[in-house]
């Protein structure tokens, strides 16, 4: 059959390239106070504040992406209030739609190998780099079903 489609789609002029696997892996999260781990992986900082009180030998972060945060605004309005927890998501989902750099880059690092996303949040269900992951997935999810015969 994929024989036949790709036949068919050269005989109207357009060549098929093959399409390849998605191979964006899930990511990780962990506290930035925890300590490095060899299946982390590449470990980002997604804070726009260094961790309070943590040396960079300490924190063992590969790249520090600010962009990935919540902007300043956002992030103080939240407050890690869990009331304003839904409403924070939403905002913070609309930053990233407006950042796809950011996301892409993050894309590209899930290609290489496994990923860590480091946060400072003591609560480790209510935190910006929860929402972050859950974007992250949802687009890794959206690509396997856009591409056919492409299994997750």
């Amino acid at each position: 059959m994929a024989n036949s489609l790709s036949t068919l789609g050269a005989a109207r002029g357009r060549a098929q390239p093959p399409r390849q696997p998605d191979r964006r892996q899930a990511v990780q999260l962990k506290r930035a106070h925890e300590p490095p781990a060899t299946a982390d992986g590449m470990r980002i900082l997604v804070d726009r504040l260094w961790p309070r009180g943590l040396s960079r030998e300490r924190v063992a972060a590969d790249l520090w992406l600010k962009d990935a945060a919540p902007s300043d605004a956002l992030r103080r309005w939240f407050g890690h209030d869990p009331s304003r927890w839904a409403a924070f998501a939403a905002r913070y989902r609309a930053e990233l739609a407006r950042r796809p750099e950011v996301l892409q880059t993050l894309d590209e690092l899930r290609r290489r190998g496994p990923v860590t996303l480091l946060y400072a949040a003591r609560d480790r269900a209510i935190n910006h780099a929860v929402v972050l992951r859950a974007v992250l997935d949802e687009r890794r999810g959206a690509t396997a079903r856009t591409r056919p015969g492409v299994q997750r």
